[in-house]
Formats: C-alpha cells, structure tokens, sequence
C-alpha cells in the first residue's frame, strides 16, 4: 500500500552516500504506487540552485552567520514553494538535507549559537518537519575520500575543512539523535549501498506501512 504526505529527510557527513539513498529509496516508493518528489539542500528552486553554487564554490568567501543565513533562505524557498504544497498533495518528500544539516555544519562545526541556528531553521519551515531523518552515519576521513573519488578531487568548500571540523559535525548529528530517537534512523554507511537499502526499506515498511 503506497504511503502519502510523508516527509523523507538524509543526514550525513561528506561521502556518506545520501543522494544514492534517496535516488533507491524514491524508486521502491514508486514501484509501489507512491507518488514522490526527491529534493536537495541548498536547491530545489531557481533560486536555491544559484545559491548552491555560492556556498559550495571554493573560491567564495562567506562569514559563517551569512552562511547560515543563506542555507535559511534556500530552505524558506525551497518549504514554501515546492515541499509544503507538495506534502498538501499527498506526495511524499524525500529531501538530501535539510534543518539538521544547518545545525550540524553552521552550529556543531562553525561554532555559531545554536539556538540562533534554530530560530533560523523555525523561521524558515514554519510548522514543516521530517517525518523521519535516516542518518547516514560514516567515519569523516572514510566519507571525504569517498567525496575525493565522486568529485575527482575538485573538493567544494565544505570538503576542503580539516578533519577536525567533520568530526564535530559527525558529533552534533549524534547529539541530535539522542534529543530526538523518534524521528532518527541511524544506519552504518559504512557497508555496501544495497545492504543500507534494504535497511532503510525496512524501516520505511515498519514506520509508515
């Protein structure tokens, strides 16, 4: 029986296989009759693609508030034009990124407040939420050689900081899953992509079927 109005989120670190996830993950809902929409973060708009293109440009020079600021307003556009009517519709959501990553990255790994981090997040979603967030969860010098490999070494600015910075990122995704064990479903990113996708189909089954 197809699921409807569900919204599907992929949390990870650098190379942790999210976009991969999705893609399979999309492609078994609709085997069975769901009607889905697969989003990225920042993206998804005209407008949240050109600002991709910013913040992952390693050339661009951006003060971490700025840059929090400027992943809120792709995420403000990306929610009320595409994700929020979309859920309305009955269709199901499945997004690489989203508000944890802005904690994660801007809060964790930049060092900004976190609770500003959040008031950003509130003011860019509303009421809007995941439904479920499957975490990707995978060693940081794993993941950016994996990044290193998908990218042939053209690294965005993200993948270039050291690994000290990914490791508090990798920290504060599992503090996020300790505060809230209900919407998290942490998987070990570390094994063969179709043995992650059977897992996460799994649990896709048990929560929503």
């Amino acid at each position: 029986m197809p699921i409807a109005g569900k919204f599907i989120t992929f949390e990870g670190g650098e190379g942790a296989g999210k976009s991969t996830q999705l893609t399979r993950l999309a492609a078994r809902l609709q085997a069975k009759g769901s009607v889905t929409i697969s989003l990225r973060e920042p993206g998804g708009t005209v407008f949240g693609e050109k600002m991709r293109d910013v913040l992952k440009q390693p050339s661009s020079v951006i003060q971490p508030a700025a840059e929090a600021l400027l992943f809120a307003a792709c995420r403000a556009q990306l929610v009320a034009e595409v994700i929020a009517p979309a859920l309305v519709e009955g269709k199901v959501v499945l997004c690489d990124r989203f508000i944890d990553s802005t904690v994660a990255y801007q809060s964790g790994g930049r060092g900004l407040e976190r609770a500003l981090v959040e008031s950003a997040n509130r003011l860019a979603c509303g009421v809007i939420r995941p439904d479920l967030t499957v975490l990707l969860d995978l060693d940081p010098s794993r993941g950016l050689d994996r990044a290193s490999v998908r990218d042939q070494g053209q690294a965005d600015r993200f993948e270039v900081l050291g690994s000290a910075f990914h490791l508090k990122v990798r920290a504060t995704y599992h503090t996020l899953v300790k505060e809230e064990p209900g919407r998290f479903f942490v998987v070990d990113a570390s094994r063969p992509a179709e043995v992650i996708e059977e897992e996460i189909w799994n649990e896709i089954c048990r929560r929503f079927h």
